[in-house]
Formats: structure tokens, C-alpha cells, sequence
């Protein structure tokens, strides 16, 4: 299923026409918005708690260098190895790699947006190697061929009917009506792929770098079946997700979990430390962290951009937004939907097509209000939005890729100096300089130069307004401008707008006064 930023507009249209959509969005609202408020409201000290998780964040970026060598030093000591991938071809070719050297034929995984940003089934698919989403909703949408709908329920865009559709044609069989019988459906058709892989490919909701664990988070299990059953682990991640300490991890398991499904604690919460030891029961016989760029080093180096990796993806500013609660999820063209998408996928991916996500926003701050880390996503996206109608920020071109110098496959990282390049754009808080070239149009540069003009004298302002009312009654009735307005764009493609008043609130006002015998 192909979709594109810069197709927003239509995509959105075809949702909100879509009533079997309009009210499996409801749930987002129903059931993780109002969640979120209840658990928010049970727990003592959530404002500190949001502002203290803000802070650390905030240092961890400002010293992302330190905690990545921290945490890629200590993996290594654990047993484990560490790639740094600079985009997600780098990723991709390294796990095909290691795939392909280990006569991997069946790769499993859990949940993981990192793994969707690289397209990582079809890059397995593409070498002959089976990929099996096993939490029930990415399973589901990888049976109907598209990307996740949603960050924390890909699949919430699903009628029970629908599943029931996809479920019955994948094993062939008998088509189940109630949603225990489709849970186990899919249950016995994912046990064998449990049973042949040889890889587990996994997301990580932190990485701890003094300790050098990565921690999961899931409801169903899947992901201590995909960490533990097969021999080797691979756990990808942005590299925003590493965090000081596990006392840290307490604060944010907190905070992620109550923000995304009103949960105070999920059902799992694995720690891993790297492959199997002798005494341990079960565990993977390798295990690797691959920690992807893929953009994110451009965020970092824009000093108005750089709070956007402070996101811990748990879907809050979605569920609180009311475009994406309109729009839904496939709307955005991108992995990463909703207001938090909007803002880093163009600042990740640097193209134009995601220079239109930024406008999908009525810029009312619910985000702000319901991100746990309190992220300032109206900021950033006024900030996009002067940046698309000014021609973008310039990319950082002198900074050197993190990528490991040779076939992949190495044990461990040996180019520590790779990781130290990150510290020139964090540890120094450069500013992006900006492009003197403007790429509004002619029309736009003249409509907003008469605007200021206007607006910056009352008799101008009030010149402006009569001369508006005059143009646009034609187009008007009983007050109203009818839609279609050829001087009003899209101000009038699905409402009507107001006709300029006859006189000013200021004149009426006088008038009334003089009219009491009050001064002026």
C-alpha cells in the first residue's frame, strides 16, 4: 500500500468520508485519550514526574555522544555486538548479512517502528527470507499488506469482520465471528513460525547505557517469545532511545505506559542483557543492537528541531490531536503519524514531499498538553511550517556518517571516533543557518506584504475591510460568503465565511457612547 506526505489532502478526504473508519477512530479517543486522563489523574506527582522525564531527556540529547559509547561499551561487555547504521540501507544490509551468514530462513519479530521505517520485511523478503509479524496487530496488517495505522494499535483501523476476512484466507479454514476464537486463530497460525525461526528482530523502548540492557514493552508476550526462542536477536532502535540508568527506566516505564494505553504497568516488561549466559535457561545465542541515524543527526544539528527527539513513542499526542482523530493514520504518507509524524518526518527525511505534514495541524495544543515529556509540537510545527514557505533549513553536509567501516558482520564497534562526531552537533548546540532564497510564491509574498500593510494602521485596517466587503458581497448571502470563493482558496472549500462587517466594532462602539452622552 503506497502512500505519500505530500498526498495528506486527499488521503484525509477519503477517511473522513469513510463512515466504517470514522467510528473505528472513535476508539482513540473512547479508549486511549480518556485512559491516559484517568491514569494521569491517578498517579501522584504526574506533572513532576512529566517535567523531571523532560529533563532527563533533555541532557541525554545534549550528551548524546557520552550515553551512546556508554551504552554501545557496555553491550560489548555483555556479550553482545553493536552496529551504527547511518540510514536504513546500512541497517537493512547488515541484518541481510548476518541473515544470510547464518542460514536464517525464518525471521520472526515483535512490534517495532524502527523496523517499519526501514522496511525491513520487504528488504527480508526481497533475499528469499520469511519475515512473521507476531504481535496480533502487526500481524494483521501484514496479512492486508499495509503500514501500521496507529503507533501503539496498528491495526485499529480494522473491522472485527475485516480481520476475521484476512485471518480465514491466511489458514484456508473456517471463518471465526467472535474475537476469542480470531485471537486464537491467529495464535496456532503463528505457534510454528515461533518454532522454525532462527531470528528474532525486535523495537526497543530504552536502552539502558550504564547497565547496557534494551527494554521492550508489550501486552501479548510476543516479545520474550522473539527475544528468547530463536538463536539470535536482533533488537533495532533510533538512536534518541538510550537513557541514563536503569533508576531512570523506572520513571519512564511510568510515564510511557500510563501516556499510551492508561495502563499503569503493561503485562511485559523484558529486560535484556545480551545473548544467553551458561547458567541461563533460554536466551539467544548472539545477540545485536543496531542503532540507526536515518535522519535523525539532522534533527540534533537544528537547535529548533532537536526537542522532537525527545519523543518515546507512545502515541499520546495522536490520540489527543483532532486532525489525526479525523484524518487517521495512513493520512501522513509516513511510519510516524499524528503531530509528533508531522514534525519528524520532514525534519528526518529532509524531503519536500513531508513539507505539507506540518499544516495538518489546527495548532491547538493538545499535543503539548498530553505529551508526557511535554514536547512543544506546535513550536516546532510553526516552525516547519516558515521553513516550507522559506525554502527549508540547510543540511548539515561536513558531518561524517556513523557507519562501521567494513562487511557488517564485525564483532562489535571499533571506530570509536564515529560516535564522537555527534557531540560537534549536540555538545555545541549549533544552529542551522537559513537559506536567504524564498520559494513562496509571487502571490503569496504580495497577499501577506498587503496583510502587514493593513494591519499596522487603523486606518489602513479599517480601509482594508470595507474594500473587502465591497469584493466579496457578490459572492455572499444573508452575510455569508457562499463557498468556492474564487478570492478565498481554501478558506471556503468546505465552510462558508463570514462577510466583512459594514462598519467597525471601534466606529459602532464610538457611536453608542456619543449616543449616551459619554466623551470621547
Amino acid at each position: 500500500m503506497e502512500t505519500s506526505p505530500a498526498d495528506f489532502k486527499k488521503s484525509a478526504v477519503r477517511a473522513i468520508a469513510d463512515p466504517r473508519l470514522q467510528k473505528a477512530l472513535e476508539a482513540v479517543y473512547n479508549g486511549f485519550y480518556k485512559n491516559r486522563l484517568t491514569a494521569a489523574a491517578a498517579t501522584d506527582r504526574w506533572e513532576e514526574q512529566r517535567e523531571q522525564g523532560r529533563a532527563i531527556k533533555a541532557h541525554v540529547i545534549g550528551n548524546l555522544d557520552f550515553y551512546l559509547d556508554m551504552l554501545a561499551t557496555n553491550v560489548e561487555k555483555n556479550g553482545g555486538r553493536v552496529f551504527f547504521a547511518a540510514d536504513v540501507a546500512d541497517a537493512n544490509a547488515y541484518v541481510l548479512d548476518l541473515a544470510k551468514a547464518r542460514g536464517v530462513r525464518t525471521v520472526i519479530k515483535s512490534k517495532s517502528m524502527v523496523s517499519e521505517e526501514m522496511e525491513l520485511n520487504h528488504a527480508l523478503e526481497s533475499v528469499g527470507i520469511e519475515p512473521v509479524e507476531t504481535d496480533l496487530g502487526e500481524y494483521i496488517i501484514q496479512l492486508a499488506k499495509e503500514p501500521p495505522y496507529h503507533i501503539i494499535a496498528p491495526a485499529i483501523h480494522k473491522s472485527k469482520e475485516q480481520v476475521a476476512d484476512l485471518l480465514a484466507e491466511q489458514s484456508g479454514g473456517t471463518r471465526f465471528e467472535r474475537a476469542e476464537d480470531l485471537t486464537r486463530q491467529a495464535r496456532e497460525q503463528l505457534r510454528p513460525a515461533f518454532q522454525r525461526a532462527d531470528m528474532g528482530v525486535t523495537g526497543v523502548n530504552f536502552a539502558v547505557a550504564e547497565s547496557g540492557s534494551i527494554v521492550i514493552v508489550t501486552n501479548e508476550g510476543n516479545g520474550r517469545m522473539a527475544t528468547s526462542a530463536p538463536r539470535i536477536h536482533v533488537a533495532c532502535m533510533g538512536m534518541e532511545k538510550v537513557i541514563p540508568s536503569v533508576r531512570d527506566l523506572g520513571l519512564f516505564l511510568r510515564i510511557l505506559i500510563r501516556s499510551a494505553t492508561g495502563q499503569r504497568i503493561s503485562t511485559y516488561v523484558s529486560m535484556i542483557n545480551g545473548p544467553r549466559k551458561p547458567q541461563d535457561e533460554d536466551g539467544p545465542d548472539e545477540f545485536h543492537l543496531v542503532i540507526i541515524d536515518n535522519g535523525r543527526r539532522r534533527l540534533l544539528a537544528d537547535a529548533a528541531l532537536r526537542e522532537s527527539l525527545y519523543c518515546i513513542r507512545c502515541g499520546a499526542c495522536m490520540n489527543a490531536c483532532p486532525v489525526y482523530r479525523k484524518a487517521g493514520g495512513h493520512s501522513y504518507g509516513s511510519v510516524y503519524s499524528g503531530p509528533i509524524g508531522a514534525v519528524v518526518t520532514p525534519g528526518m527525511t529532509g524531503k519536500k514531499s513531508a513539507n505539507t505534514l506540518p499544516f495538518a495541524s489546527s495548532l491547538c495544543g493538545a499535543c503539548r498538553e498530553a505529551c508526557p515529556v511535554k514536547i512543544d509540537l506546535p513550536r516546532m510545527l510553526l516552525e516547519l511550517r516558515r521553513q516550507a514557505m522559506e525554502g527549508g533549513a540547510e543540511q548539515p553536509g561536513d558531518v561524517a556518517k556513523l557507519r562501521d567501516d567494513g562487511g557488517g558482520l564485525k564483532q562489535g564497534r571499533d571506530d570509536r571516533k564515529s560516535v564522537q562526531d555527534v557531540s560537534t552537533l549536540a555538545g555545541k548546540q549549533r544552529e542551522v543557518s537559513r537559506p536567504g532564497k524564498k520559494s513562496a510564491s509571487l502571490a503569496d509574498r504580495l497577499m501577506w506584504k498587503a496583510w502587514r500593510f493593513g494591519m499596522t494602521g487603523r486606518g489602513r485596517f479599517d480601509a482594508g475591510a470595507r474594500l473587502g466587503r465591497i469584493v466579496l458581497k457578490p459572492f455572499s448571502r444573508r452575510g455569508w460568503v457562499r463557498r468556492g470563493s474564487p478570492f478565498l482558496g481554501g478558506w471556503t472549500v468546505s465552510r462558508d465565511f463570514p462577510l466583512p462587517a459594514e462598519r467597525s466594532f471601534k466606529s459602532r462602539w464610538q457611536k453608542r457612547m456619543m449616543g449616551r452622552g459619554v466623551p470621547q
